[in-house]
């Protein structure tokens, strides 16, 4: 009964939709749309309300430390070893993708996989840079213009890698006719 879901209201369990498995666990894709909502927070408030977006980029900072935790400790999908690719692994997903014949994979594929940990090394230069800029260390003061300039370009930079994380899900979610997005809100997906 733990794979079980109650509808609201109603004390009489429901099982899940047939076909379906539990890929994300909870925590994982609470980190996932807490990271990308505090980066647009921070993006939007970027030389506006600096309190905010400092709270945003302190919050992207835990965020991502707890999913590099939870790479190590969390459910099975959430892991590193489930899903960070071999260069050649990467290639050849690339290559089979570009042909329209790559494998679908129940947690990520090998792009997703890369992309995540770029995504995440993104995420936390530019908030590392950011906090520089903030809070300068005494020998990096003469650094200061070049830091701030840096951060800039490394949030524009995440900003791009963003959008072809946005592209690469919705390209592998037409390539297999699954909702990749949904399943990141319920956590299922269709079973192999």
């Amino acid at each position: 009964m733990a794979d079980m879901t109650l509808p609201a209201g109603q004390g009489t369990p429901v099982p899940p939709s047939p076909g379906k498995v539990r890929v994300w666990d909870p925590l994982l894709r609470l980190i996932h749309w807490g990271i990308a909502a505090a980066f647009l927070t921070a993006w939007l408030s970027a030389e506006e309300v600096m309190a905010v977006h400092e709270a945003a980029g302190l919050t992207i900072i835990a965020l991502v430390g707890l999913r590099a935790l939870w790479g190590l400790i969390g459910s099975s999908h959430a892991r590193f070893s489930d899903f960070a690719p071999s260069g050649a692994g990467l290639l050849a997903y690339i290559r089979a993708l570009v042909q329209r014949r790559a494998d679908r994979h129940l947690g990520h594929n090998p792009a997703g996989g890369a992309m995540a940990l770029t995504l995440w090394f993104a995420l936390l230069g530019t908030a590392a840079l950011g906090l520089l800029t903030r809070y300068p260390v005494p020998g990096l003061r003469p650094y200061g213009h070049f830091l701030e300039e840096a951060h800039e370009v490394l949030a524009n930079g995440t900003l791009v890698l963003v959008g072809l994380h946005i592209s690469g899900v919705l390209v592998s979610s037409l390539l297999h006719r699954e909702n990749l997005p949904l399943s990141m809100l319920t956590g299922r997906k269709r079973a192999e």
